[in-house]
């Protein structure tokens, strides 16, 4: 049988690319969203995640009308991939971005856990490093960034992924299931290449978030090896591409935005600063849409 696969947020930015690169790969997938995906293989159900009891009713209900047939009852997921958020400050006052996206990730693993699901992956962000959403210039504590930093950020938005990260470890304590956090970099959907040639002419523009990026179908590849990695309890991955999404070298661009910054290790050339080097060697991520192929140069 396929895997059963509950993914919060599906219809967002990252959601519309990663659920169908799920589906592609022969899983069934259960979007909970407050707007439908239209995508073949999706089933949908509108619902809140800031209602603890409108989670535990998505994990313990049918999907689709063809699931009353078998007459065995709901059958239960096998992962929920928890995606759902406010995306970014500046949409909705502070708090309610900070009460939603803690309040939605908690709602969320407590009836996962409780009703069993034993592999749980939950969208941290790139902002818990402290810069991209930071009052005025601020520096990183070093580079490249990795998994160990002592993420610091002064906004409502990292924090409240910085307190995710925290629920995602408690539950993963008490329990023993596996839940994944990924702090995902800024996602590119394939017609956003067409914007690279300005963000080369001024590379100021991405500094905040050290020009990171993910490609929103290798985030798709990210989440699938989550699924299939059992047995490594909680973690924390970057999700980013291999290189910064610049065409100067990465120490150059370091050195005239962030000159103050050490590094702590050698890097490649054009080495992306917010590192995917664990999720390469961990769960064995290879990159499938490097922006060269897209740009022209």
């Amino acid at each position: 049988m396929k895997k059963r696969i509950l993914f919060t947020g599906g219809s967002g930015k990252a959601g519309r690319h990663a659920v169908p690169y799920l589906v592609e790969a022969g899983y069934d997938v259960h979007n909970i969203d407050l707007v439908p995906l239209e995508s073949p293989g999706v089933t949908n159900l509108i619902a809140d995640i800031t209602d603890s009891g409108q989670m535990f009713n998505v994990l313990s209900m049918h999907c689709d009308f063809p699931d009353l047939e078998s007459g065995k009852g709901v059958q239960p997921f096998d992962a929920v991939v928890h995606f759902a958020a406010v995306p970014r400050i500046l949409i909705k006052p502070d708090n309610e971005t900070f009460r939603i996206n803690t309040m939605g990730t908690y709602n969320v693993i407590e009836a996962a856990v409780k009703l069993g699901v034993r592999k749980i992956i939950v969208a941290s962000s790139e902002t818990t490093y402290g810069v991209c959403f930071a009052e005025g210039h601020r520096d990183f504590h070093h580079f490249p960034l990795e998994e160990d930093y002592d993420v610091n950020p002064m906004d409502s938005y990292g924090l409240s992924k910085v307190v995710n990260e925290k629920t995602a470890r408690a539950f993963a304590e008490r329990s023993g299931f596996d839940i994944y956090a990924l702090r995902i970099g800024n996602v590119i959907e394939p017609h956003e290449y067409a914007n690279f040639p300005a963000y080369f002419a001024d590379s100021s523009i991405r500094k905040r978030i050290a020009w990171s990026y993910i490609d929103a179908r290798d985030l798709g590849q990210i989440v699938k090896l989550c699924i299939e990695k059992d047995g490594l309890g909680y973690q924390v991955f970057n999700a980013a591409n291999d290189t910064i999404s610049a065409n100067t070298p990465t120490r150059a661009l370091a050195e005239r935005y962030f000159p103050n910054v050490p590094f702590r290790r050698e890097i490649g050339s054009y080495e992306g600063l917010l590192s995917n080097r664990k999720i390469k060697d961990v769960l064995g991520f290879r990159e499938e849409h490097d922006w060269r192929k897209y740009v022209k140069v």
